[in-house]
């Protein structure tokens, strides 16, 4: 797969998730991801919960079958281990395993709709990109 951006990005649950089973900026986005347009970095436990929220979204969407992504992810993503962060970032504790993965693979991206991230963008130089406005300033 040959990265056409030199960008590593990280990408939230419910954005994956959400290009998965849905069309729209999400599925434009792991497109974009698939044809190697940008590099998707990811620690073991972003991929765990890719997993987790996949499995249950599968069981309401039995149509779609999530085992070739995930398999394609699990092949072609890069797993850093994060970079402890001393002080909580988010609200919300539990999402600052995105900013941990950005830290630890020099990303400068996080692509996600949580309130939680949006609200901390620039934490670091790390920017948090709405779906629509990540594909308006990078894919467009």
């Amino acid at each position: 797969m040959k990265i056409v951006l030199d960008l590593k990005v990280v990408v939230d649950t419910n954005v994956f998730v959400s290009g998965v089973f849905f069309s729209g900026p999400p599925y434009q986005i792991l497109e974009a991801w698939q044809s190697g347009e940008f590099e998707l970095v990811a620690s073991q436990d972003i991929l765990d919960e890719y997993l987790r929220v996949g499995e249950i979204l599968e069981l309401e969407h039995p149509e779609i079958d999530l085992k070739p992504i995930l398999n394609f992810v699990l092949e072609h993503v890069t797993i850093y281990r994060p970079l402890p962060i001393k002080e909580p970032v988010c609200e919300d504790p539990d999402d600052d395993k995105f900013f941990a993965c950005a830290l630890a693979s020099g990303s400068k991206v996080i692509i996600s709709g949580d309130k939680h991230l949006l609200k901390v963008s620039g934490f670091q130089g790390i920017e948090v990109f709405k779906p629509r406005d990540f594909v308006a300033r990078y894919l467009d």
